[in-house]
């Protein structure tokens, strides 16, 4: 469960550190007062999209963080585990969120940097939060499916994911056999050309690397009559008489008198003679190098045609040779494949056939799954609304197959695979027996959104292992017993998980195990939200001002603690039906 948070210049909110127990906390509040501020916090932690905007005015940045105290068996120790973050199951988990005035997001878990989407993995896994706006999901029928989807995920999943790999490589190879059968004449053009490349390359005989060896003999060609001269001076210079013939005789010198001085010129002796051998090596060497160099035109000529050549297929094909060879290969595999466009498109057509074969079979097996989850979840649905006051609903999830004329043919549809299958769902209401069942999206009044929304929530919670469940507003347009079932729906939702839920309603908010009072003061000239955790006397005064308004009297204080006495026996005689 979540332990404390702690915000930090967040819009109004300049600095609130508040702490929190198990079971159901309500947050109340004038409107404007900064409920949802705290809802978006919790948000960020778990790793919702921030931005500059957020931060309060004046200040560099805005700081949240939230500690978790959770269980050993909990999946999020694996989550981290596989991510590469420390984690201890003995400590709390703590989770750090900071927003720069430049718009830029930093986020730690246990002390350890990690991205957004590894951020928002973990926190999937811990907070589970159902915004003023979710119940709009009701009116969308292409998202019934993902909702059907998530309720059976223990028997869908391993379906839908064999069905997800045979849909790939039948898409694969479906785009294959249609580009490939609708290559027109365009294309055959176009085989014309990859034969003159092909030929026109294939003549050249390239070698990687040839480039760079013919332009070095380019220039050793183009400079042979200088390079002739200056070695021969070269040469003649070291054999001359200020070459060799100078050393020897100094050389000779020194041997005369070495003997006077073996310690002082022995050294100079070997100095020179050693400069002579090297000099005489160096001579050879100039020698057999003259001899070497060529005065041949017609090589040079030769070089500057071959050179012009891959020049003129540079231009065409690719920068350098390994290009233009890498060029080749890939326009040759091309113009195979036109050129057995038939044999190819047979093998083709065989393997989509054997794939849509194995793709319908797997995609009418998940849809036979998906049948009995949805006659199971219809009925989940129709339980949780008996406690919602929407006993006399009937809800139907139906599920129908994608017809598209230009889909695939099957047992004589057509019919359209998609991603997730062949099936279209879309939950069905009757509000009032004896009325027929007609798309939810169409008649259900915001009251009865609110209400099928926290059914589906009590049902997944069950499902899911996720420690803190958060409702802004679920509430909406509902009002008298209704708002009464609500509050015994999430109190019983509490047994389960940690709830929070930001009311307007006195009915949800005397329900709570904790309730937060947040408001708007003004200190030094600024604004600023606190959070203040209630006490009994506390409560009273809050739930008086829901029941009141602005003035508290003492029939409206009364009142609320008569609420607060029938909340807790209300509490009790569900604790008792639980256990």
């Amino acid at each position: 469960m979540l332990v404390h948070l702690s915000i930090r210049n967040l819009a109004v909110v300049e600095a609130v550190d508040v702490s929190f127990g198990s079971g159901f906390h309500v947050l109340t509040g004038e409107t404007g007062a900064g409920k949802s501020i705290i809802i978006d916090a919790l948000g960020l932690i778990a790793g919702g999209r921030g931005s500059a905007d957020l931060i309060r005015y004046g200040c560099d940045k805005a700081e949240m963080e939230a500690s978790f105290d959770l269980p050993t068996e909990h999946p999020v120790w694996t989550t981290l585990d596989g991510l590469g973050i420390a984690g201890d199951p003995g400590e709390l988990l703590i989770i750090r969120r900071e927003i720069s005035v430049q718009g830029k997001s930093s986020a730690r878990i246990n002390g350890q940097l990690v991205n957004l989407s590894m951020l928002r993995e973990v926190g999937d896994e811990l907070i589970n939060l159902h915004g003023q706006h979710e119940h709009q999901t009701l009116l969308r029928p292409e998202r019934h499916l993902e909702l059907l989807d998530a309720y059976g995920a223990e028997s869908i999943d391993p379906v839908k994911a064999a069905y997800q790999a045979t849909y790939a490589e039948f898409v694969r190879i479906d785009k294959e056999y249609n580009e490939l059968r609708n290559t027109s004449q365009q294309a055959l053009q176009m085989l014309d050309l990859y034969r003159f490349q092909l030929g026109e390359i294939s003549a050249a005989e390239l070698k990687p690397g040839e480039d760079e060896l013919l332009a070095e003999e380019k220039v050793k060609l183009s400079h042979s009559e200088k390079m002739m001269e200056s070695i021969s001076k070269a040469y003649d210079s070291l054999y001359g008489p200020q070459g060799l013939d100078a050393i020897a005789k100094a050389v000779s010198k020194l041997s005369e008198v070495a003997a006077y001085d073996s310690k002082g010129i022995s050294p100079l002796l070997e100095q020179l003679q050693s400069a002579y051998y090297q000099l005489e090596d160096a001579s050879f060497s100039l020698r057999d190098y003259r001899e070497r160099i060529e005065f041949n035109p017609e090589r040079l000529e030769e070089v500057d045609e071959r050179l012009d050549l891959i020049s003129s297929l540079r231009r065409k094909y690719g920068d350098d040779i390994q290009g233009i060879l890498t060029y080749y290969e890939k326009i040759r595999l091309e113009a195979d494949a036109l050129e057995n466009k038939d044999e190819r498109l047979e093998q083709l057509q065989a393997q989509r056939e054997k794939l849509t074969t194995s793709l319908m079979t797997q995609a009418l097996e998940l849809s036979a799954v998906r049948h009995r989850m949805a006659e199971e979840l219809a009925g989940q649905i129709e339980i949780e609304l008996k406690d919602l006051q929407m006993g006399r609903t009937s809800l139907q999830v139906k599920l129908s197959v994608m017809e598209d004329a230009h889909g695939l043919e099957w047992e004589g549809k057509k019919i359209r695979p998609g991603k997730q299958g062949i099936d279209n769902a879309e939950f069905l209401i009757s509000p009032n027996p004896g009325e027929p069942l007609r798309p939810l999206s169409k008649i259900a009044s915001g009251g009865e959104l609110s209400r099928m929304m926290l059914a589906l929530k009590s049902i997944f919670a069950r499902h899911e292992q996720v420690p803190v469940l958060i409702f802004d507003e679920v509430d909406t347009g509902v009002s008298g017993r209704a708002a009464q079932s609500i509050a015994d729906k999430l109190s019983r939702l509490s047994a389960m998980c940690q709830v929070f839920a930001i009311t307007h309603l006195p009915q949800v908010a005397c329900m709570a195990d904790r309730q937060y009072l947040i408001e708007k003061v003004v200190e030094d000239g600024r604004t600023m939200t606190r959070v203040e955790s209630l006490d009994e006397a506390g409560r009273v005064n809050e739930l008086a001002r829901m029941l009141g308004g602005v003035e508290i009297t003492e029939k409206t204080q009364h009142h609320a603690q008569e609420m607060l006495k029938l909340a807790q026996a209300q509490k009790d005689g569900l604790l008792s039906a639980a256990q």
